[in-house]
């Protein structure tokens, strides 16, 4: 395996807590919970490969979920940590089930995991990300900048990711747009690591897992979390009340709960999580 070391942002101390973005987006979605959770943690908020400012995989490595999962687990020792916590979103959230199907990590919280799709729900939630990705690669940066500081732009480029578009500035809308713009993994993740994703997630846990999906999530469907439900009894699932498919803006205090129970759960004494 060809090691790429990983763009991330450290802060924190106290048990290591990774942080995993979805497709297309970058290490900064993390950040309206990344102070308050580095009170509590060692928070490292990773862009994964192809994405933010970490390198793509070298052309013939294909861009699925276990090759992330690997090239985390590459970067664990650079960064001096074993078994940490890990919480993920969307992509991030399939890398985190897989780590904790692997037992290298200590817990996993999963949000709104690309997982548990059929071939049907991965075309719902593969158009908006398409015109997403198309809309901003065809746009010229200054273009970009000028759009983003409009609140009513902010609101429809954050539609189908947040209930609360609102809440993101014209600088961090800016950023999310280049990072879409710029996302070099993008389609080499969609074919060979999304496409698959029909095939639901199956395997032993190794970890304590929390599965959450948001009540107002427009990319994952309510029928997916009846199916992860039917695949995965035994973890815990959590319903976030209003939240939306990138849910670390509308809810950060529940998401902040849901990190801590999950990481609680793995100090409590071993139990039948496979």
């Amino acid at each position: 395996m060809t090691f790429s070391s990983l763009a991330h942002h450290r802060a924190g101390s106290g048990e290591p807590l990774i942080l995993v973005h979805g497709i297309g987006h970058r290490r900064q979605a993390w950040y309206p919970v990344f102070d308050r959770l580095a009170e509590r943690y060692d928070v490292i908020a990773v862009d994964l490969p192809g994405f933010g400012e970490s390198p793509a995989l070298p052309d013939g490595v294909p861009h699925t979920v276990a090759a992330l999962a690997d090239q985390l687990e590459a970067n664990f020792a650079a960064w001096g940590i074993t078994r940490p916590h890990i919480a993920g979103n969307s992509l991030g959230g399939a890398v985190s089930l897989e780590l904790a199907r692997r037992g290298t990590v200590a817990s996993a919280t999963a949000l709104s995991p690309a997982s548990f799709l059929t071939f049907s729900h991965l075309l719902v939630a593969a158009f908006p990300l398409t015109l997403m990705r198309i809309a901003s690669f065809a746009t010229p940066r200054p273009v970009l900048r000028l759009v983003t500081r409009s609140a009513s732009v902010r609101r429809i480029l954050g539609w189908p990711l947040y209930m609360h578009p609102e809440r993101h500035d014209a600088e961090s809308t800016y950023g999310d747009a280049l990072a879409m713009k710029n996302a070099r993994g993008f389609e080499r993740t969609m074919l060979r690591c999304i496409t698959p994703a029909f095939r639901p997630f199956r395997g032993p846990l190794r970890a304590p897992v929390t599965i959450a999906w948001g009540t107002r999530d427009r990319l994952l469907l309510p029928s997916e979390m009846k199916r992860a439900r039917k695949l995965l009894p035994q973890v815990r699932y959590v319903e976030l009340i209003g939240a939306g498919h990138v849910p670390m803006g509308d809810c950060p205090d529940q998401i902040f709960a849901v990190i801590n129970e999950t990481t609680g759960a793995a100090a409590q004494p071993a139990s039948d999580v496979a």
